[in-house]
């Protein structure tokens, strides 16, 4: 029967494929079949993580006994005899016989039907139980579950994959040629799934609460990434509806492509640079395929995030090359390492901070891993020296001048490095900072006398001014890059630029949002930094407009007081342009 569930569009799109339901981190195990020849490879999965599971407990207990003594040690005695005991994993190992499950779904239920029987007896001794279950359960399905998400990476058929939730990593690990989209059960409009989608160019959906809990492994399912709908199980009707949409994006499309080699550059005359967002090297030739003129924004956390171990000096080097070969003179502006808060190295993910978004992320790290940064930035500058004058080095979420300063300075130490190994190096590399958070914004004006240029990083400046978690699914309705507070904030920095002569560009996701070009371009913005998807559809709006209209447009914009108000203005000033581009969903459901 056909479902549907509602959620936050992030990555526009349609997708129409089967569902694939990533389990590692679930509290819910998806019912899968095997074929009957595959029975016997599930009874030895089975045994084996038992038994793995087993010693494991085994070295704990004797830990626990020799530091805690022996009457904390019989708790994880209990729960040897537990997995040990046939009464427990015999019916697993029955359901498996008599249903052609998986290992990890009949261990699942199991589990969960002893913890609900210890819960119904109505004893606190029985009570206290439920817990050792779960987390005997949890155990045993890290077993299953790792050998089982290994299957990720080569995914042999085209699907829609659903999770609860998907970190920057896991997306990375993805074979991108069989992923069609995603749908996670959490998340915000700006969370890294949908800049990863986006970089992909496939439609996702976030914050879709139970979505991965309600899908079946293999169903047909219609991702609509336009209007954030998620669709199971669709009947016919529905079905050619959503082909028929797909074919009319498809000629839009199509129609602005033919743009890709025209002039970014407004009706009365004015150049806009258009530039691209990547994560990967990889996306440089659709970037410039799509329009853009360079790369404004290399997130370079993603070289850490696709890996097990911490990449090499020569790691940055060859993917910086790569970029400044593929670009061929164009620009490049190289983020560094952008990691906490939403995207971890291993070690932070095993050590997580109590409020990582307030912790030590971006440029704080950087600063307290010396080696780590410095590798980065040698790696960096000598990049650059391949093409002088075309590389630039950006530091994220500045908050004040003394961490600007101390970055620059560990910058001129590994300079002089370089210069005393005799390595070529760009010693007039411009350096700039990311304006993301309300206090850069606010003190813009004694940057601009350190920075050479600023880069407004949307995202994040909208989160902490308005202090909404843009990963959080509760609050996503309140995350508005249209509200009055953001806007000023947005102006401030632009004038304190210009007033210093410096350059001023936005790469947060809002400047490939075709609503706010505008506004960003009456605010006094001429550089914007996309996704590739983003382009064509900007540089049409871009080529259909005056700047005159583009500051009309920014200073109506200043006299609505609620980002409600703010935002309907824009969708309906930028939907008169381009109506092609907002036209209806595809089906009412």
């Amino acid at each position: 029967m056909e479902t549907v569930l509602r959620g936050i569009a992030v990555s526009p799109g349609i997708a129409i494929g089967e569902v694939f339901v990533l389990d590692d981190q679930r509290r819910r195990i998806p019912r899968r079949l095997v074929p009957a020849s595959q029975v016997p490879d599930e009874h030895r999965r089975l045994d084996a993580a038992l038994a793995a599971s087993i010693s494991e407990l085994m070295v704990i207990r004797e830990r626990t006994g020799k530091e805690l003594g022996d009457e904390a040690a019989k708790i994880f005695a209990f729960h040897v005899g537990m997995l040990a005991d046939r009464t427990l994993t015999r019916p697993m190992h029955d359901q498996i016989d008599r249903e052609l499950v998986t290992a990890e779904y009949a261990v699942f239920t199991g589990m969960t039907a002893l913890a609900e029987r210890f819960t119904s007896l109505g004893d606190a001794a029985f009570k206290t139980k439920v817990d050792d279950v779960h987390d005997l359960s949890a155990r045993v399905l890290k077993h299953l579950i790792g050998e089982h998400t290994t299957k990720l990476a080569s995914l042999k058929h085209r699907a829609i994959v659903l999770a609860r939730d998907l970190t920057p990593s896991q997306a990375a690990a993805f074979n991108r040629s069989q992923v069609l989209g995603f749908v996670t059960d959490t998340g915000g409009r700006t969370g890294h799934t949908g800049i990863f989608a986006r970089a992909m160019q496939i439609p996702a959906v976030v914050g879709c609460l139970n979505a991965s809990v309600e899908a079946v492994e293999g169903t047909p399912v219609i991702l609509d990434g336009d209007s954030g709908l998620v669709i199971l199980d669709p009947e016919e009707k529905t079905l050619a509806k959503y082909h028929a949409w797909q074919e009319r994006r498809r000629l839009f499309s199509v129609s602005l492509k033919e743009l890709a080699d025209l002039p970014c550059v407004t009706r009365d005359g004015m150049p806009i640079d258009l530039q691209g967002n990547i994560e990967f090297p990889e996306e440089i030739p659709n970037i410039l395929s799509s329009g853009g003129h360079g790369v404004g924004l290399y997130r370079t956390e993603f070289l850490y995030l696709t890996r097990d171990s911490q990449p090499t000096e020569e790691d940055h080097f060859a993917a910086y090359s790569q970029c400044v070969k593929l670009l061929d003179g164009r620009p490049l502006t190289i983020r560094t390492m952008d990691l906490g808060a939403d995207k971890y190295t291993q070690d932070q993910a095993e050590n997580p901070e109590r409020n990582p978004m307030l912790g030590c992320r971006s440029i704080r790290y950087c600063l307290q891993n010396q080696p780590m940064f410095k590798a980065q930035l040698r790696a960096i500058l000598r990049a650059a020296a391949l093409r002088p004058d075309t590389v630039r080095i950006m530091f994220p979420l500045v908050t004040t001048q003394d961490e600007f300063r101390r970055a620059r300075f560990f910058l001129n130490d590994v300079m002089e490095d370089l210069r005393e190994e005799g390595v070529p190096i760009d010693s007039g590399i411009k350096v700039g900072m990311m304006v993301e958070v309300p206090a850069a914004a606010l003190c813009a004006d004694a940057f601009a006398h350190q920075a050479d240029f600023f880069s407004i990083g949307t995202n994040d400046l909208v989160q902490y001014t308005l202090a909404v978690d843009r990963t959080n699914e509760l609050v996503a309705g309140m995350y508005n890059p249209a509200s009055p507070a953001v806007v000023r904030l947005i102006a401030h920095t632009v004038r304190a630029g210009r007033d210093a002569r410096i350059p001023v560009s936005c790469c947060g996701e809002s400047a490939g949002e075709l609503e706010y070009t505008m506004l960003l371009l009456g605010l006094g913005l001429r550089t914007l930094s996309a996704s590739a998807a983003s382009l064509p559809a900007l540089k049409r709006l871009i080529r259909s407009v005056t700047i005159e209209q583009c500051e009309v447009v920014a200073e109506k914009a200043a006299t609505f007081d609620s980002d409600v108000a703010v935002s309907s203005y824009l969708r309906d000033v930028t939907r008169k342009i381009i109506p092609e581009a907002f036209d209806g969903r595809a089906v009412d459901v």
